[in-house]
């Protein structure tokens, strides 16, 4: 019929533009966990996780963020696929190597918590959404809130969100009640950048 606007088949992304896309999530993800440990903060996911034993380990959040990650990378090849499992895998062996780089690089005197809350926070979503369209993820809670939401349809961004909570629940005893806030703050921005911009049928690319 005439009328009728048929949308044109979804094209698959190149190897090339994943790449691309991958090295840029993890780069926005490196520079917003140097933010936030800059800033004092604690945020969701994994991110958070490491970022809250960074300030009780002598290491540093971007080799933790690895390190805790090992155990979901089998789960990330068995629910996703292996191309997804290797894909996290190269993402998360990215951003430790990034985390370790960047401060040669950049270097942060001093940050006003609030903007590296909501900068910060942004910045690890937008991260985030790039590894998810391109086929990775960060790993851990991600790794389940994507394949929750591939096989139920449930939102990856509301369901980050509640683990969220657990994970900044247990940042209480290290943190002021000011930092708390911001924490809570920052996780709202990464869940907010999810909420909004990865929906199932929002976006075509494969």
């Amino acid at each position: 019929m005439s009328g009728l606007q048929v949308m044109p088949a979804p094209r698959p992304h190149t190897l090339a533009e994943d790449g691309y896309a991958i090295m840029l999530g993890c780069a926005f993800i490196g520079v917003g966990l140097m933010l936030l440990k800059q800033a004092g903060l604690v945020t969701g996911g994994m991110a958070g996780i490491a970022l809250l034993l960074s300030y009780l380990l002598p290491y540093s959040p971007a080799l933790l963020f690895l390190l805790i990650n090992i155990p979901f990378f089998m789960m990330a090849g068995k629910t996703m696929g292996p191309a997804f499992g290797w894909k996290t895998l190269a993402a998360n062996l990215l951003i430790m190597a990034l985390g370790m780089a960047l401060p040669m690089a950049l270097r942060v005197a001093s940050v006003s918590s609030l903007f590296a809350a909501l900068f910060g926070g942004s910045i690890i979503g937008f991260g985030i959404l790039a590894l998810a369209r391109h086929g990775a993820g960060v790993g851990g809670v991600g790794v389940v809130a994507l394949t929750l939401q591939k096989r139920r349809g449930w939102n990856a961004g509301r369901t980050q969100m509640i683990s969220d909570a657990a994970i900044l629940a247990a940042a209480l005893p290290v943190l002021t009640m000011e930092r708390f806030g911001l924490s809570v703050l920052s996780a709202a921005a990464i869940n907010a950048v999810l909420i909004v911009n990865h929906r199932p049928g929002r976006y075509i690319g494969h």
